[in-house]
């Protein structure tokens, strides 16, 4: 059986910029495959070789798949949803397979508007892909296909959705297979060298309010850091990457494993072949403080820092509990330790003025990052901040959910206002940069490194790929209020989607009652307790607490903390509702955005 994966061909001029990454999921699916016994598997990058669809037709129709798989974050679904239909066209009796985080929560959605989807694969993929093409091999797909867990698909006009399949406990039993990757196309540009993006964890024990992550992933689990050097020793070895960036949300929660991932490195001689990076929080780098300089030998060279926005407000906002003056303070500790250092900031939001993007700008020179990002603030549909906001979400084109359109229009501030002033921002911090500090600041590998930076923004400037500029018309503040976003405004939120939301929304507000409802009769039991204690009667023995003694839990438990101190935890993927429930959903009134 040949299985053929492709990697959607989108671009955005997003984190491009720095190089063309390797798509890590083609390898890990292709490893959980060829593990369990199928050997014809085939991979087309459209998108790092820019493949149009003619040519990917005639690819197909070379290939002759039995089977065509892609992926879909939430900007490149329209293309997936695209590439699957040319593979109708060309390869009718191929099963064509879509997964991904976007798919995954928005299969209703996906399914209404691409039926020619015949299923999708919902969550950690390896063991449901597995699953799924042993059905298929073995010629039993169409009648068990109800029983795989972690699928999604049509069956006439009725959207089912299998029961959530269980994650992956043992990472370490995954094996990438990255042989099936054309290595010498995967170039990070600051360094001129070959990057790979393996992972130590998937999932985040943080639920914040405009991240989608620890949704997907689920429970956050943790490879044995000897395993991950392995995988990094291979990659450096037999594929001769330069460069990694772990795919982590934050790789340093876990302090022991991180330590003993560098220990490992170090033993192994490896910081002296290849440099990596990693995003993290800046509260892991306060608490590091001491160590900063032990993960600089080990081959740490850039971290990504998710400050978010500058002005306290944004922070409170996106669910953060760090303090501008904790931020600053960050980036001082790693600066010393001779760690690169690159700021994030989220702009966009209702409350964005000419004075708030001023601000960020004032903050980032003041706290002297190496370098400073500006991302436009893209309410994934999936998360809770946009189940907050989406009375504000005007713009139902997921194509342009890049972090570089800006989807929301801030009430002070047309769209080209907001680039305008984000440009304005890029323009006075690398000037500076460029003009005073990489070239004198430091000699031998940093300024090398600052100066590839460098090479990397003016090369997509010059292209007109930075932040799509090109395509929106954008060349200076003098043509701001002229700039075309070309949003597909017939793109909207679905029925069923909407349905689902709808559903999921009353089951959480019936929750919240319940909730409610047995506090109010803990603190009435309480009261009558202390009433009957007051006039001096006897109250009846409550009963024994485990070990004889009497300490009860309390009415409302202490519930851990979720990042930035709210009280929302993980939980397992909705159940899906039933036909009966999604039909009666469907059937209800419905309130659609933008309309």
């Amino acid at each position: 059986m040949r299985i053929v994966f492709v990697h959607p061909n989108y671009h955005s001029g997003g984190a491009e910029i720095a190089g063309s990454w390797p798509p890590a999921w083609v390898a890990y699916l292709a490893g959980a495959l060829k593990k369990n016994g199928f050997d014809d598997i085939h991979f087309i990058d459209a998108m790092t070789d820019h493949i149009s669809h003619d040519q990917l037709r005639e690819k197909f129709i070379a290939l002759k798949p039995d089977v065509v798989a892609t992926t879909a974050i939430t900007p490149s679904i329209y293309e997936s949803e695209a590439l699957l239909k040319l593979a109708l066209e060309v390869a009718p009796n191929a099963l064509r397979v879509l997964g991904g985080i976007h798919a995954t929560f928005m299969f209703r959605q996906v399914l209404e508007e691409a039926p020619w989807i015949d299923v999708i694969v919902r969550g950690e993929g390896e063991e449901i892909l597995v699953n799924l093409m042993k059905a298929v091999e073995e010629g039993r797909y169409e009648a068990d296909k109800r029983e795989i867990k972690g699928l999604a698909f049509l069956d006439g006009d009725e959207i089912i959705a299998t029961q959530a399949a269980p994650t992956i406990k043992d990472l370490d039993g995954i094996e990438p297979d990255w042989s099936i990757l054309n290595w010498k196309n995967y170039i990070y540009t600051p360094l001129g060298v070959r990057v790979a993006i393996p992972n130590m964890a998937r999932g985040c024990p943080f639920t914040c309010s405009f991240c989608s992550q620890w949704k997907f992933w689920r429970d956050y689990r943790v490879r044995d850091p000897k395993k991950v050097v392995d995988e990094i020793e291979k990659l450096v070895n037999e594929q001769g990457v330069g460069f990694f960036i772990l795919a982590d949300e934050e790789p340093t929660i876990n302090r022991k494993k991180f330590i003993e991932f560098c220990e490992e490195m170090i033993a192994r001689g490896l910081p002296d072949k290849v440099k990596w990076g990693i995003n993290t929080r800046v509260t892991d780098i306060k608490r590091d403080k001491e160590l900063l300089k032990f993960y600089r030998s080990a081959g740490l060279v850039h971290i990504s820092l998710g400050t978010e926005a500058a002005a306290q407000l944004k922070l409170d906002v996106f669910n953060k509990e760090t303090t501008v003056a904790e931020n600053k303070e960050a980036i001082r500790l790693l600066r010393e330790a001779d760690i690169f250092t690159e700021a994030q900031f989220i702009v966009g939001l209702d409350n964005e003025t000419k004075e708030t993007l001023e601000e960020t700008y004032q903050m980032a020179w003041d706290w002297q990052p190496d370098l400073a990002n500006w991302a436009m603030y893209t309410p994934w549909p999936f998360t809770p901040l946009f189940q907050e906001l989406k009375d504000q979400v005007e713009v139902f084109d997921y194509s342009k959910y890049n972090f570089v359109t800006p989807i929301m229009k801030p009430k002070a501030l047309t769209r080209g206002e907001l680039l305008d002033g984000v440009m304005n921002n890029y323009r006075r911090f690398y000037m500076k940069k460029a003009l005073f500090h990489y070239p004198w600041r430091g000699t031998g590998f940093r300024r090398r490194y600052l100066l590839g930076c460098l090479k990397a923004f003016l090369k997509a400037g010059v292209g007109r790929t930075f932040y799509d500029l090109g395509k929106a018309g954008y060349w200076g503040p003098q043509s701001k209020n002229k700039v075309d976003f070309h949003f597909d405004e017939t793109r909207k939120i679905g029925n069923a989607q909407m349905a689902d939301w709808e559903a999921s929304a009353d089951k959480a507000a019936k929750a919240a009652e319940r909730r409610e409802a047995l506090r109010a009769q803990g603190k009435e039991r309480a009261a009558e307790r202390n009433a009957v204690a007051g006039r001096g009667e006897v109250p009846i023995l409550a009963p024994l607490a485990c070990g004889g003694g009497r300490q009860q839990m309390e009415d409302q438990p202490a519930m851990p903390m979720a990042c930035g101190g709210g009280k929302q935890q993980m939980d397992e993927f909705d159940v899906p509702m039933s036909a009966r429930e999604a039909k009666a959903a469907a059937d209800r009134p419905l309130v659609r955005p933008a309309e």
